[in-house]
């Protein structure tokens, strides 16, 4: 099989199940447990779209859902065609059509990269000052040339052929993320007999550990040490383990939304089967361990095919035996880089570090790198990438004291970049939770938390292996309601790096392209320009230059615009603060969300119990609120106006009846229900005696009427109130939160009863003698 670029190590790739797909028409061979990234790598394709905004080539920056370039269009059969996927997290599975976007005529030459070249025009802003004159010119010629340039891939033009399905779950602890923090939560929550929910947006437990080639914990290999962890909660009957399942909003109560990737993964899913799993949980506590995101270093061309992030290219290497090149060049201002250099030298490949800090600042980590014989230039800087359609080298220099000196080119095919760290913060803060901005880790961690929630391992802030692992072990017990603490032997962890926000360049700083935010084509020129202009604050630089408003919501571009914010501002970070989180943490497929609401069921309608016998004696219904009523009953020949007019003067001559089901019902019980009633309605209650009826009128806080309808005595303590069709939610909300809000102390409580009653309305002058006695 031709992959000119696997390894022949053993990884978590299983040899013995080829797959094939296509991408652009060209058939790609992989093996089971690739990603479309980890493929395509395999088979030297590095350039795999278009930039949004100039049009410039893009590679693989990710393994994760963190990546911002490689989003492809998939298509699995008629009916199931998406756009944006992220090629590092969708599955390499057989007879897969996927395809590139945001280009014509072809990926590899597109017209629209002119808008390059016009880049000094298409500066940050550029369309609140340009598309303002001609005022005429903005329905005919503006506004559908931005349509028809906005957005990256195409919206599908047929119906989803794909089932849906949701559940909801309740649990003592959801642990977000089955890494090394998460599987120690997991496992000290579900000693306690705790009901356990563990879910994890991957195709396999392991987080970070997946990446590991020489760690260890508790004297075995680390994989081995998560197999053993995963068989463990595998058979506890109170743990549900969700692989593929992506925790993307925390809402108030411990409500967290989740959606489980049930069948992406399997080539001919069984008939029947959902695509995607919508969970909605109520936890008693939540653990979150979801990890941190590694940061990318802002320098010339940073964008280029082929540089990516340096722990993705070590995840490459050692989980998916893909070599992203054979001549490599790891560009940090941090230790962890050093572990990605010394796997891929492992694994054979060319080495060379170029290390941002000076050799003082370096760890032990620099002499073990060259003592594997790689170069590693210590206090240099990065000015700028070469190549275009694909890396071929950096130019770097050394640096000191502000000076730039000599330059010189370090020929490669692909380079790994670390900047450091950003904790993976986004449910803490959807959680409501403060966040605080830790000088040593240069990030925001959770600080104080709102709801009941504790974070641990990488997520808040802890990068060494055995502190995640305590930490989170911590923190399972916790949520179990125990405080036990736990000791963990573990391999050593470089960690620590220093922070820089854009790489110092001898450049003209108009001349340099030096990206931020990957997908959305911000520079650190244009945030610059955005303070220039008068945005101050990090809100307004955000939505000017859309930096952290991409479908990755800046997981990996935050903090370096908030660094280069702060940078121009003259102000800390803190003093700059951090943009708001919001929901979903990735994007989340509309099929999830609708579930099977859907052709009937979207809308669905509510019949009454003699709709049968209405539809029997030929009805003409209308549709009032929900439901579906009998409206009127023509006889032959009678239009809408002579059957309404018949059945009106049988009515006040004789007798008529009128199914009045879809009415509205409430019970109100409790030995302060007639207080309740007294304080909600206008009428008077307390002395309406039981057995009798009475007509209630309710009205809003403005004086406004709310509804009205006939309420019943049943009890003393019991009232069957009525609210008009439309109008029965309206009403028991509006009960329900006087109730828990205003009025707590009364004993009092609400039941919607409008499905458990039938009600047929007997009126006329005759009715006395029709009815039997």
């Amino acid at each position: 099989m031709a992959q000119p670029f696997r390894l022949e190590h053993a990884a978590r790739i299983d040899r013995d199940k080829p797959v094939s797909f296509s991408f652009n028409g060209r058939t790609i061979e992989g093996y089971a447990g690739d990603t479309l990234a980890s493929a395509l790598l395999a088979n030297g394709i590095h350039l795999v779209g278009r930039s949004f905004k100039y049009h410039r080539p893009r590679g693989i920056m990710s393994h994760g859902s963190d990546e911002p370039s490689a989003l492809l269009s998939v298509d699995r059969g008629p009916g199931r065609v998406d756009p944006n996927n992220r090629a590092s997290v969708v599955a390499a599975t057989e007879g897969l059509k996927t395809a590139s976007q945001n280009h014509w005529p072809s990926l590899d030459f597109d017209v629209g990269a002119v808008n390059d070249l016009l880049s000094p025009i298409f500066v940050a802003g550029f369309y609140y000052k340009t598309f303002m004159w001609p005022r005429s010119f903005w329905d005919r010629v503006y506004e559908p040339f931005i349509r028809a340039a906005a957005g990256l891939g195409k919206a599908p033009a047929v119906p989803d052929a794909d089932r849906y399905a949701n559940r909801h779950a309740h649990c003592d602890v959801l642990v977000v993320g089955a890494g090394p923090a998460g599987l120690a939560a997991a496992l000290a929550a579900s000693e306690t007999g705790a009901r356990v929910i563990l879910a994890d947006e991957g195709e396999a437990p392991g987080g970070s550990l997946l990446n590991a080639r020489e760690e260890t914990i508790d004297g075995k290999p680390a994989m081995a040490w998560v197999e053993d962890a995963v068989a463990t909660l595998d058979a506890r009957e109170n743990v549900i383990f969700l692989p593929r399942t992506t925790v993307f909003g925390y809402y108030n109560h411990n409500h967290v939304a989740m959606t489980e990737r049930v069948s992406d993964h399997i080539a001919e899913p069984p008939k029947g089967m959902p695509r995607e799993r919508l969970w909605q949980v109520r936890a008693g506590q939540v653990v979150l361990a979801q990890g941190a995101h590694e940061r990318p270093l802002v320098f010339a061309d940073n964008d280029r095919p082929g540089i990516m992030l340096a722990e993705s290219l070590r995840a490459f290497v050692n989980r998916y035996a893909v070599a992203p090149g054979r001549r490599i060049v790891f560009a940090t201002s941090g230790a962890s880089a050093y572990t990605a250099a010394a796997d891929a030298r492992a694994a054979g490949l060319n080495v060379t570090l170029v290390d941002y800090r000076s050799e003082a600042e370096c760890g032990p980590e620099l002499a073990h790198l060259r003592g594997l014989g790689c170069t590693v230039l210590t206090g240099h800087t990065i000015i700028r990438a070469l190549g275009r359609k694909r890396v071929r080298g950096l130019v770097v220099a050394p640096t000191a004291d502000g000076r730039i000196g000599a330059k010189r080119t370090l020929p490669c095919d692909a380079v790994g970049m670390s900047g450091g760290w950003t904790p993976a913060v986004h449910l803490f803060s959807q959680s409501r939770g403060k966040l605080r901005y830790e000088v040593a880790r240069d990030a925001f961690v959770p600080g104080t938390s709102a709801q009941a929630e504790a974070s641990a391992g990488a997520a808040n802030g802890t990068y060494d292996l055995a502190a995640c692992l305590e930490e989170g072990f911590a923190a399972g017990t916790k949520a179990a309601g125990t405080h036990r603490t736990r000791r963990f032997e573990a391999s050593a962890t470089a960690t620590g790096f220093k922070p820089v926000r854009a790489m110092p360049t001898d450049a003209r700083p108009s001349k340099v392209r030096a990206f931020v935010d990957f997908q959305n084509d911000v520079t650190a020129k244009d945030i610059k320009l955005a303070v220039s202009e008068g945005f101050h604050s990090v809100e307004h630089v955000k939505r000017y230059t859309t930096t952290g408003m991409a479908t990755d919501q800046g997981k990996t571009s935050n903090m370096n615009a908030l660094g280069i914010i702060g940078a121009t501002l003259d102000k800390p970070i803190p003093a700059v603060g951090t943009t708001t989180f919001r929901p979903p943490y990735t994007p989340v497929t509309f099929g999830a969300l609708v579930g099977p609401a859907r052709d009937a069921l979207f809308d669905p309608i509510r019949t009454t119990p003699i709709h049968e016998w209405a539809v029997e004696h030929g009805a003409a219904f209308e549709n009032v609120a929900l439901w579906r009523r009998a409206w009127y009953f023509p006889r032959p020949g009678e239009d809408r106006h002579a059957a309404v007019a018949r059945e009106c003067k049988a009515v006040r001559e004789s007798v008529g009846i009128f199914d009045a089901s879809t009415l509205g019902k409430i019970e109100v019980v409790g030995r302060d229900a007639a207080e309740f009633m007294n304080r909600l309605y206008i009428n008077a209650w307390l002395k309406l005696e039981p057995g009798r009826c009475r007509y209630g009128l309710m009205l809003k806080e403005d004086g406004y009427v709310l509804d009205d309808g006939v309420v019943a005595r049943v009890a003393l303590d019991r009232f069957h109130v009525t609210t008009t069709t439309g109008g029965a939610p309206r009403v028991l909300a509006h009960m329900e939160d006087y109730l828990q809000t205003e009025w707590p102390d009364l004993d009092v409580h609400l039941t919607s009863t409008t499905e458990q009653w039938a009600v047929i309305a007997v009126q006329g002058p005759r009715v006395a003698r029709r009815l039997p006695r």
